[in-house]
């Protein structure tokens, strides 16, 4: 069990000190708002990530649009003329 990078005996620690400073009878409160708190700050987290997500496909469709709309225009490659040959040869 890997929380925040906090392995299983350093939340022990962790929960005695905090049992120690707060008391038995505030604790749940305080693990309450801290559950609350992170559910909160995942909640933030998935809404930011899906509007990012979603404003990179409307770029990506304005970009194959626009591509769509604009095709490149390739010139075929003439071919050059040696005027310094033609010249001799004639």
């Amino acid at each position: 069990m890997n929380i925040f990078g906090i392995g299983l005996p350093e939340m022990a620690l962790i929960m005695i000190v905090a049992l120690l400073v707060f008391g038995p009878k505030k604790l749940p409160e305080i693990g309450r708002s801290v559950g609350k708190a992170i559910r909160g700050f995942q909640e933030a987290s998935n809404e930011f990530q899906s509007e990012f997500k979603r404003e990179a496909e409307q770029i990506e469709q304005a970009v194959k649009t626009t591509a769509e709309i604009e095709p490149k225009q390739i010139e075929p490659a003439q071919p050059q003329q040696d005027t310094a040959n033609s010249s001799q040869t004639s």
